[in-house]
């Protein structure tokens, strides 16, 4: 239950409007729980849309992109940025069978090498923080270092979205299945 009340657009302020319409435009309708919650800290919000969206545009592959956040959601078992990314990573190229396989990645014949080594970067940067060099070096042999910076961005920035959900306790919204319900 989420410990901070979902401001919708005809409960808020009138000064919020623009940050309602950026939200429509910009993400899905209905607008997602998680961005009803951060309306409260309007400013924060504003920003937290932009910076989202810079690293949607940015020079690494949505696919990887998507398996590293996803990556994440199952590090930290985060129903919520699952649910969410599926539909990413069925945009980006994934297959049905890799989203049901990401969380045993590393012993999967679905991923090529690059994509596991992407995985293991987000998976152990998520749990340890701090990564070998060993598996920053074989994410950064198929990658540019523009990507790896854009890479690492990315996993910080999912690994903090997944922690604002746990903290202000974000519901699932009703329309997504909870990808952890039978495990």
């Amino acid at each position: 239950m989420a410990r901070v009340p979902y401001l919708r657009r005809e409960d808020a302020d009138e000064s919020l409007k623009p940050l309602y319409d950026r939200l429509e435009t910009e993400r899905k309708v209905p607008t997602a729980n998680i961005f009803l919650a951060l309306t409260h800290a309007p400013t924060q919000l504003d920003a937290f849309l932009t910076y989202a969206n810079s690293l949607r545009a940015a020079d690494l592959s949505p696919r990887l992109r998507e398996l590293a956040i996803l990556t994440v959601g199952h590090a930290t078992r985060s129903a919520y940025e699952v649910a969410h990314h599926q539909s990413h990573g069925l945009k980006a190229g994934l297959t049905e069978e890799q989203l049901a396989a990401v969380a045993d990645f590393e012993d999967s014949g679905l991923f090529d090498e690059t994509e596991k080594a992407v995985m293991r970067l987000a998976k152990e940067s998520t749990l340890r923080v701090d990564v070998p060099e060993e598996t920053w070096q074989a994410a950064a042999a198929h990658l540019t270092s523009r990507q790896m910076v854009e890479l690492s961005l990315s996993i910080a920035w999912y690994n903090s979205g997944v922690r604002i959900m746990g903290l202000l306790g974000i519901d699932l919204e009703d329309n997504y299945p909870d990808p952890f319900a039978h495990s």
